[in-house]
């Protein structure tokens, strides 16, 4: 309503006295050299997700300062303010055991503090589902922008980017290809600069399937970190969120089921993150949906593979860019998307579309007619194995593997995994099946990206460079392989994963989406009646008691319970 407070004057803080509460406000915010003037301005919040221990985000500082910019040049008054920022590789126990947590921190941070729109800057995995998941619980108007991929490095003329190379090197280095001086060296050359990995990792991913969805203004996905571009989407990011701030326009206007269903569908055309399941489905979860498995293979047996980029092809992000980004792989998928959603530039996404530069010539981009890889790039799996259901990457499997029989190599905690998985003695062969238990939600806690469990050394010496491998963990949008993962029930709470002994033959059909362990229901019976919950599960206090009482498994997006919405009518 038009008497409704806005700026700095809305939210006051409760004294009993609103006069009073409005004066000590703007006593207390002039000490920080505002004038009259500039409090009278709409108020437009920025989140900084700065962090020196995450280089993904390194460049926030710089995107903050072109995103006030675009404030300012639109009239209004731009306010930083720090929320929880999250690198994969420097969070313990896992990246993903926080992302609810920062998600609690965006919400209450922009539910408590004035400002009429928010701008989201998102970058290393996690933070992007976050501050969406967050975004969507208070539902003021919020536009999201990324610090975007990182440009390649080189080695010995070979062509580098974290963290598919990362993998790959370091397999080799284990197989002892490369000594300890070389793979050094190599480590030195993976992140040659700021951004989030040039692959197709949950970073691109989730940039990509957020711009699908309408959060972020079209192109921004794929800008490398780097460019001058960057910048300047940054500050359109910021004149849009102040005209943002006067059309109400909110994230449940944007993120709807159809968009959502979009994002399924980019998921599918890039070849992007199994992680990317997840996230959605927890965002999904905060509006009051649920994400169905059986849609992602619908959409999946609809929609191909049609980007060439690493781990499912060839190239890296700014190869992408310089393809047309996004746009160019939704104008091959024109006729499966939902051109009517409404997105954050206030245009319909066919709007959108119609209103970029034509398409041109390239060899990243593929025609539908000529994919990387047929049916989808992810497959939801079921069976007496995974009743809630599992998923694999398909697109970046062995083919000959995805139809397979073997023998179950148990290791029943990453401890276990890590302690016997180069032992000599393990009882191992090629055509095994590598299972790995008590990794999910609960059980790793906060489902570690170890489902991508390393060949055993003694194979990978061998030459052998892929196996079937099955757990409740998740893996990094960077790795490959035949890979099974989101295994759920979580062996950690009694699921099936956790009746599984050496010796068990398990049979995966990707075609027929099946996971079964190929033992009799008598033994999983006694089996299951000696089962017992792991010691680290019981936690007395603090977040950990929080996530451990009220996390959901993978098809919930193991967000916290209390948290999702009431289910939409």
């Amino acid at each position: 309503m038009a008497d409704e407070p806005n700026g700095i004057k809305q939210g006051l803080t409760h004294y009993g006295d609103g006069g009073f509460s409005l004066f000590l406000r703007k006593a207390f915010i002039k000490a920080m050299g505002y004038s009259d003037r500039a409090l009278d301005r709409p108020v437009i919040g920025i989140t900084n997700t700065f962090s020196g221990y995450n280089a993904c985000n390194r460049s926030v500082p710089d995107i903050i300062e072109a995103i006030k910019r675009g404030v300012m040049l639109a009239g209004g008054l731009p306010i930083e303010f720090p929320v929880i920022s999250i690198h994969e590789a420097f969070s313990h126990p896992t990246s993903m055991f926080l992302r609810n947590l920062m998600a609690m921190d965006v919400e209450e941070a922009v539910r408590a503090q004035p400002m009429d729109a928010v701008v989201l800057i998102g970058g290393c995995d996690k933070t992007v589902p976050a501050l969406l998941m967050g975004a969507a619980c208070v539902d003021l108007p919020a536009i999201l922008t990324v610090t975007g991929p990182m440009i390649t490095g080189s080695h010995e003329g070979e062509r580098l980017g974290a963290c598919t190379d990362c993998r790959r090197f370091w397999s080799q280095h284990r197989a002892g290809v490369f000594d300890e001086l070389e793979i050094g060296e190599i480590g030195n050359k993976l992140a040659p600069g700021p951004g989030t990995c040039m692959v197709m990792g949950t970073a691109s991913t989730m940039a990509l399937v957020s711009e699908a969805m309408g959060m972020m203004l079209p192109g921004g996905a794929a800008i490398p970190a780097v460019h001058a571009d960057r910048l300047r989407h940054a500050e359109a990011t910021g004149e849009r969120a102040v005209i943002l701030s006067s059309e109400k326009l909110r994230p449940s206007q944007i993120m709807t089921k159809n968009s959502l269903g979009n994002a399924l569908r980019v998921l599918q055309a890039v070849g992007g993150s199994t992680n990317g399941v997840i996230h959605l489905a927890a965002i999904a979860g905060r509006l009051g949906f649920d994400l169905d498995l059986d849609e992602l293979n619908k959409i999946g047996a609809e929609t191909p593979v049609l980007v060439d980029l690493k781990p499912s092809g060839r190239y890296y992000m700014e190869d992408l860019f310089n393809a047309g980004g996004l746009t160019t792989v939704l104008r091959e998928i024109d006729h499966l998307i939902e051109k009517e959603c409404i997105t954050v530039s206030g245009r319909t996404l066919g709007e959108s579309m119609a209103m970029q530069s034509a398409s041109w010539p390239n060899d990243v981009v593929r025609p539908i007619a000529d994919p990387i890889h047929r049916g989808g790039g992810i497959r939801a799996l079921h069976g007496n194995l995974a009743p809630k259901g599992a998923i694999i990457k398909q697109a970046a499997a062995t083919p000959g593997l995805l139809k397979h029989t073997g023998r179950a190599v148990v290791f029943t905690s990453l401890q276990d995994m890590a302690d016997r998985i180069d032992a000599p003695d393990l009882d191992v062969n090629a055509h095994d099946i590598l299972v790995l238990q008590n990794a999910g939600p609960k059980g790793g806690p906060g489902m570690p990206e170890a489902g991508s469990m390393p060949i055993p050394r003694k194979l990978a010496a061998a030459g052998v460079k892929d196996m079937v491998r099955i757990s409740d963990a998740r893996m990094s949008g960077t790795a490959f392989g035949t890979i099974v993962l989101h295994v759920s029930p979580e062996a950690a709470v009694g699921g099936p994963l956790s009746l599984v002994r050496n010796g068990d033959l398990i049979r995966l059909d990707v075609e027929e989406g099946l996971l079964e362990l190929l033992v009799d229901e008598s033994e999983l019976v006694r089996r299951r009646s000696e089962w017992t919950a792991p010691l680290h599960t019981h936690v007395g206090r603090g977040y950990a008691k929080l996530y451990f009482d009220e996390v959901l498994q993978a098809e919930d997006g193991c967000d916290l319970n209390f948290l999702r919405a009431k289910p939409r009518r």
